[in-house]
């Protein structure tokens, strides 16, 4: 194995656990997934397949596309996150309307298009972080590890 492959291991393996690990809360645990959380597992599934692929054939470019990849699953946590502790308003489709800012028709109406899973509802939290903030935190770690790998030697 290659400097580079050697190092796209970690990281890969972490986006499989985090996956196996959101799929495990939602088919084991009972929590269902919102959109957002939909979204976070995007970028570990595109991380894992790049991962394979350096596996199969070593590329700098392609730890570096990985890196940028779990890059953008962090800001995702992190605006999940965000949406959570209320710092700024999420998407339409998966949060609860500020009722004194609906008129009371359009209200009933945004309410039944409102998916059961709200968005800025926090379905688990360990040591006060949800589950979209632990993603967002371990995300960078995966970001910085292909980082490294990128900056492997072939």
């Amino acid at each position: 194995m290659t400097p580079v492959q050697l190092r796209a291991l970690g990281p890969t393996v972490g986006s499989a656990l985090l996956l196996a690990a959101a799929f495990a809360f939602q088919h084991l645990g009972g929590l269902a997934p919102c959109p957002l959380c939909i979204w976070q597992r995007w970028p570990h599934a595109i991380a894992i397949l790049l991962g394979l692929a350096i596996l199969a054939r070593p590329s700098r470019g392609l730890a570096a596309l990985a890196g940028l990849v779990s890059l953008a699953g962090a800001g995702i946590g992190l605006y999940h996150a965000g949406i959570e502790r209320h710092w700024w308003q999420g998407p339409t489709t998966c949060t609860a309307p500020d009722p004194g800012a609906v008129p009371a028709g359009e209200l009933l109406d945004r309410i039944i298009e409102t998916p059961a899973v709200l968005c800025d509802a926090v379905a688990w939290s360990w040591l006060g972080i949800s589950m979209a903030g632990w993603n967002a935190i371990l995300s960078l770690i995966l970001a910085l590890l292909w980082f490294r790998a990128a900056r492997a030697a072939d």
